[in-house]
């Protein structure tokens, strides 16, 4: 009986205790900004509304145009592919966005099929074999550590993020509660499902 009350204990532990590290690691990694050169700059799509890129989108497009201008690479990739219905995709949607912003549309590459981290992470994995080692990621702040976790199980060389501004993203604390519970459950997931 006694061993019985220590294993529901560990179980009890574990059960509460690996959600409250993952949410702390997901929280520490929303707060640091790992501006480094890199082979490539991948910003990972969000909504887009008849081309137009939505306000996060925007946020993270202008963060991955001032980490082009700021020299630290020579190539951004764009992610993102569209719902049916949808006459643009969310990776040329971002394409035109970055050219308007004056970074060269020949610096630019697009992956248009992807419609989940997973999708695009992969397809960009393949897009770039061989040519690209050193990767800098620009997504929204809570979705920097599970970037990081799936960057790395696909074999990128070294994996880097810059998140959007908070700012830009114009988030409240809610919404960054939220925002938290839902990639702590999203790395669950990917870790039990393995995708």
């Amino acid at each position: 009986m006694k061993h019985r009350g220590v294993l529901v204990l560990i179980l009890i532990a574990i059960i509460v205790g690996y959600p409250l590290a993952t949410g702390y690691q997901v929280w520490r990694s929303s707060h640091v900004d790992e501006v480094h050169s890199a082979d490539a700059i991948v910003v990972l799509g969000a909504a887009q509304y008849n081309g137009v890129p939505s306000p996060v989108f925007k946020a993270r497009l202008d963060q991955a145009a001032y980490l082009y201008r700021e020299g630290l690479s020579e190539s951004v990739i764009v992610t993102g592919g569209k719902l049916p219905g949808d006459s643009f995709t969310e990776a040329g949607a971002g394409e035109q966005y970055l050219i308007s912003e004056g970074v060269p549309e020949d610096a630019i590459q697009g992956e248009d099929e992807g419609t989940t981290t997973w999708e695009s992470l992969t397809r960009v994995r393949a897009l770039t074999e061989g040519e690209v080692d050193s990767v800098l990621f620009v997504s929204d702040p809570m979705h920097s550590e599970r970037i990081k976790r799936m960057a790395s199980d696909l074999g990128f060389g070294r994996v880097y993020t810059s998140p959007a501004s908070y700012v830009g993203l114009n988030r409240s604390r809610e919404t960054k509660a939220k925002e938290l519970a839902r990639e702590v459950a999203s790395i669950l997931a990917y870790q039990l499902l393995e995708r």
